[in-house]
């Protein structure tokens, strides 16, 4: 019997009880990055067709992968232990990419499976709203699980633990990007509002745009060192509205990007939840497009 010793830590912060299970202790390890191809479609099509085959593969001995490996769907890089980046539109073509980078819970088989509150439903829905409020915009969407994302119940959701690993593994790609002349934003929602904050220092991303965050492990915009225009929204329904903004030796994210003060441009975010934010019809969806368009002049302000 394969004896493992399990830890079990309840933190309290400002009144609110994480509890959390540990086995071992043992680190998270990032798998090794994938550099950037070509962003030709000869170079794209042979990455495509590299990590689809890893997908079925994968789905062979898990079934529940299989809708990754759905027709048309191209992944810029896929491993089993956690990670998939997903394209959706033409990245050789793309002159603005947005990365999509998500929160807490979510894995390889919860990819799709919470619609647009999913990373590859969320990538779609902006997509989708691209093609309408401009036919002929040259944007991308990477629906990036580039990290292994906390549990809602876990110490992890209260550190920078884990955002640390995902900015790791994001800098490399956007700077990747971005060098080859493509305007890159970074839509970052809950938990992913923290990998940005960690990977923003200096980073060529002309837009962060954060949503449904619970901070950004910074007292104002300006402890991000970015050059980016920085936004921030939360629906009205948002339960992120109640965690305390507090930073206290090293847990917590500490102020709220929403508050007066902070220093980001507050972008109307509706009415809607935590899960909401990408859900077609919605001001949320329309603004962060307008943001992932290079057109926040147009983007409904919020207070």
């Amino acid at each position: 019997m394969n004896k493992r010793r399990a830890t079990l830590a309840t933190l309290t912060l400002g009144g609110v009880v994480i509890v959390t299970g540990a086995a071992g202790g043992r680190p998270v390890v990032s798998p090794p990055e994938q550099p950037l191809p070509a962003l030709t479609g000869q170079a794209l099509a042979a990455r495509y067709a590299a990590d689809r085959m890893a997908i079925e593969t994968a789905a062979r001995r898990d079934p529940r992968l299989a809708p990754l490996a759905s027709p048309g769907r191209t992944f810029l890089a896929f491993d089993p232990s956690g990670r998939a980046v997903e394209v959706v539109g033409d990245l050789a073509t793309a002159r603005r990419v947005a990365i999509l980078v998500p929160g807490a819970d979510t894995t390889l088989r919860s990819f799709d499976s919470r619609g647009t509150a999913s990373p590859g439903g969320g990538a779609r829905a902006v997509l989708a709203e691209t093609h309408r409020l401009d036919p002929h915009a040259r944007l991308a969407v990477i629906a990036w699980l580039g990290y292994t994302t906390p549990a809602t119940v876990s110490l992890d959701i209260a550190t920078t633990a884990r955002a640390d690993q995902g900015a790791r593994a994001l800098r490399p790609l956007v700077n990747a990007l971005a060098a080859r002349g493509v305007a890159v934003s970074l839509l970052c929602h809950s938990y992913g509002s923290v990998v940005c904050a960690r990977a923003a220092h200096h980073l060529p991303a002309t837009d962060i745009a954060v949503f449904g965050s619970p901070g950004m492990a910074v007292s104002s915009a300006a402890g991000l060192h970015t050059g980016a225009r920085l936004w921030a929204g939360r629906a009205s329904g948002d339960w992120t509205a109640y965690i305390p903004k507090v930073r206290v030796l090293g847990l917590g994210f500490g102020a709220d990007p929403v508050g007066r003060g902070f220093g980001a441009r507050v972008f109307a975010a509706g009415g809607g939840s935590h899960s909401d934010y990408l859900r077609p019809g919605g001001i949320a969806l329309r603004n962060l497009t307008l943001i992932a368009l290079g057109r926040g002049a147009e983007v409904s302000r919020g207070r």
